[in-house]
């Protein structure tokens, strides 16, 4: 009897892993190429050359250093996209500073728990943005700003916050102290006066690529996030081998959308473009679909990166055509499930025949998998390509933990270079996701084909057993993108008395399109087996989502279960 070809991907390279950290792998490029555009901030109305940049990166360093922040501190920001985001990225990693990303859509709940989780010892953050007060909320959390000192906020429910930095973005070297324990942007660069170059070079060169470098939350679609601690060598290698992968180079230039505080802004933008010379292009502060295509032909983008909802949002703008993107060629779309209607509009529309999928985590730096250009249409839309260079991914049954054979879904693992370190100050969490071997527990349910091909099934969490059928969301999902009048959809398990558990599809139409129910599920009559058809389907005209636009389907089962009169759906 022939051996079964198991579900198990190793994939070399002919390129070895870069062993620099962040700061050294950046002064090359600096060097190759200073004056290259690094970064366009157009809400600032701001550009920086690459030489430029190194010159703000490492006076802003020395300020670090002057106020009293060193190697280990972990540094919190809390922004919108900006030039100061990204330079404070930069500055953290040339000090040995751990940066810690914090969502600017948190409320004061949610920042409490990341401010505590992360130890946070310094805090940079905007007075607000829209609706959101942050100094009102950070206020209202340590009411000892508002008669402490810059150096000694004095909080007693957050003892490790030694100090929080204000900026405005419009202008932040004439940023305003809002109370007597805030201190500003320009009071900082101003200590840096008190570090020489030579001592900040000291600093640089002590530094270790193995050292943990940044902490990024997981995006919180199912429950509270998890604080991911990553170090240099996780985040550029990947950064880096996924511009190799897209055929990025110094000439390129990339509209990034998606927030910087997300792995997709931060690594797969921002690190990526820094990694090979590129210039990063930052259309707006928060997502605005005609920002981004005006941006793009203003700047002559050749890339750009979303998640597809943001795609979505900018091809259904009643304006589109108007916008010239005919210098786009690339981009990375991840995050959520692309149907192949959208691949193909993308790819044709916004004239991008070399888009990518791509798939990962945040506790995997993030990227694991990727197509490629020269992968089929089909295998770009029914798959999100083979692992990158250097990294290992199997699929292994959910009870016993074997690899299984290649076509069977199973739960994907990864083991590689890309591994988070742990998640931050939870040891119980950590060794529950990572294994004494070092695989990666993604969460994610998927099939492998014989050439390390992976298609993405759902969520493990996801996955619907309904009188003991186990559903996946994605195959009917896919069905139902299918549908003329489907823009998106969500399908989730909801509590059933009879079944267990029942199908609800969550349904956004196009602008102008009508639909039914009994449409949809006829539609869905020859598609699927009926044990699959929804039950419950609702129309509705938005989604709750995370900032980067992640679907929170945890949140649909809340919503709909209160509706329905159900108990708690499954988390």
């Amino acid at each position: 009897m022939p051996v079964k070809h198991h579900s198990y991907h190793h994939r070399g390279g002919n390129t070895a892993l870069l062993g620099a950290t962040i700061p050294a792998h950046l002064a090359g490029i600096v060097r190759r190429y200073p004056d290259n555009e690094a970064l366009v901030s157009l809400p600032q109305e701001r550009r920086l050359t690459y030489a430029q940049l190194d010159i703000a990166v490492a006076v802003l360093a020395r300020g670090l250093l002057g106020s009293g922040f060193g190697s280990g501190d972990r540094i919190g920001i809390w922004s919108t996209n900006n030039i100061e985001w990204l330079l404070l990225q930069l500055a953290t990693a040339r000090i040995g500073a751990i940066l810690v990303n914090i969502n600017p859509a948190y409320r004061s709940r949610e920042l409490g728990y990341a401010l505590q989780r992360s130890e946070v010892n310094g805090l940079f953050m905007i007075p607000g943005f829209r609706s959101s007060d942050y100094v009102a909320m950070l206020t209202g959390l340590i009411p000892e700003l508002q008669h402490g000192t810059p150096a000694q906020p004095g909080s007693t429910e957050f003892p490790a916050l030694r100090r929080v930095v204000i900026f405005d973005p419009a202008a932040p070297e004439s940023s305003t102290r809002p109370h007597p324990g805030f201190t500003t942007w320009q009071e900082v660069l101003a200590a840096a006066a008190t570090v020489t170059a030579r001592q900040l070079e000291v600093v640089s060169s002590a530094l270790d690529m193995d050292d943990p470098i940044n902490i990024q939350y997981t995006s919180g679609t199912t429950g509270f996030p998890k604080a991911v601690l990553l170090t240099h060598h996780n985040i550029l290698n990947n950064a880096w081998f996924s511009a190799q992968a897209m055929h990025f180079g110094a000439d390129d230039r990339l509209a990034v959308p998606v927030p910087f505080y997300h792995c997709f802004g931060m690594v797969l933008a921002n690190l990526l473009c820094l990694s090979v010379g590129a210039c990063i292009v930052i259309p707006c502060e928060h997502f605005d679909a005609a920002a981004v295509l005006q941006a793009v032909q203003t700047e002559r983008c050749t890339a750009i990166h979303g998640v597809p909802t943001m795609f979505i949002a900018a091809l259904e703008l009643p304006q589109f055509s108007i916008y010239n993107l005919t210098t786009l060629r690339t981009g990375i779309m991840a995050g959520a499930a692309c149907p192949p209607p959208l691949m193909q509009q993308v790819m044709q529309d916004m004239h991008c025949p070399e888009i990518l999928i791509g798939y990962g985590a945040t506790e995997a730096a993030p990227l694991t998998h990727l197509t490629t250009r020269e992968d089929s249409l089909e295998r770009r839309v029914a798959t999100v390509g083979t692992n990158l260079p250097h990294q290992e991914v199997k699929v292994v049954d959910v009870q016993t933990r074997r690899t299984v054979p290649c076509g069977t879904v199973g739960e994907i693992c990864f083991r590689g270079y890309h591994i988070m370190r742990g998640y931050y100050g939870d040891p119980e969490a950590t060794a529950r996701a990572i294994d004494d071997r070092g695989w990666l527990a993604s969460g994610d349910l998927g099939a492998m084909d014989p050439e390390g091909y992976v298609r993405i099934t759902g969520r493990l969490k996801e996955m619907i057993i309904r009188g003991g059928e186990n559903i996946y969301p994605r195959e009917i999902e896919d069905v139902l993108f299918t549908h003329p009048g489907v823009a998106e959809v969500a399908v989730f398990g909801v509590p059933d008395a009879y079944y267990g558990e029942a199908v609800m599809a969550w349904i956004q139409l196009h602008a102008g399109s009508t639909a039914t129910e009994a449409e949809l599920r006829g539609f869905c009559q020859d598609r699927i087996a009926h044990f699959k058809i929804p039950k419950y389907i609702w129309f509705v005209d938005e989604f709750p989502t995370t900032v980067t636009g992640k679907l929170q389907k945890y949140r649909m089962r809340e919503i709909a279960a209160d509706k329905l009169g159900l108990p708690d759906g499954p988390d």
